[in-house]
């Protein structure tokens, strides 16, 4: 199974079981997809990639929140502590570390010089910024249901958008692997 439908399954099962019951059924399911999607993984002896340990964690956290507290604000919530800390994690570690991490992902594929692995990892920064901070504005301003579509289908959409736009972007940065600084 491809690794983007194991990664998508719980958003969509999350999603099923909102539109079948609740936000309180639908985060025990989360949890539970998203514990079965880790368990398939490493039972296909497959390595489980650190974004989705921080995923599960969190949805393990923000949902159990508001399972106990039977309160929706945290499981809410999870998008934007996943967004920003993943903004914050491609903004620190060329900075801390001295790793761009958007380069150490694509390098293989891409060659970019410098410069533009700079400015790709610092757009990839921003743009985790404005959905953390998107997913806050909907959750607290429309429906469960408005909120649940924007996190299942908006992110993928804008996060399309977003890749498309920057490869039309990019394209005329690319080098040959010779020419690569």
């Amino acid at each position: 199974m491809n690794t983007l439908w194991i990664d998508f399954l719980p958003l969509l099962a999350f999603y099923a079981a909102l539109w079948a019951r609740d936000i309180y059924v639908a985060t025990a399911v989360g949890i539970l997809a998203s514990a079965a999607t880790i368990a398939v993984t490493l039972a296909r002896r497959m390595p489980v990639r650190p974004m989705a340990w921080v995923s599960f964690a969190l949805i393990v956290v923000f949902g159990g929140a508001t399972l106990l507290l039977h309160d929706d604000t945290f499981i809410k919530w999870k998008p934007t502590v996943l967004y920003w800390l993943f903004a914050l994690a491609l903004a620190l570690a060329p900075r801390v570390a001295g790793r761009n991490l958007i380069r150490a992902l694509l390098e293989r594929e891409l060659r970019l010089p410098d410069a533009i692995w700079r400015k790709v990892n610092d757009s990839w920064a921003a743009f985790f910024g404005v959905l953390g901070a998107l997913n806050l504005v909907l959750a607290y301003n429309f429906s469960t249901l408005v909120w649940a579509t924007y996190k299942v289908f908006g992110t993928m959409a804008l996060m399309l958008v977003f890749v498309i736009a920057q490869g039309l972007m990019l394209q005329r940065h690319v080098q040959s692997g010779d020419d690569a600084s």
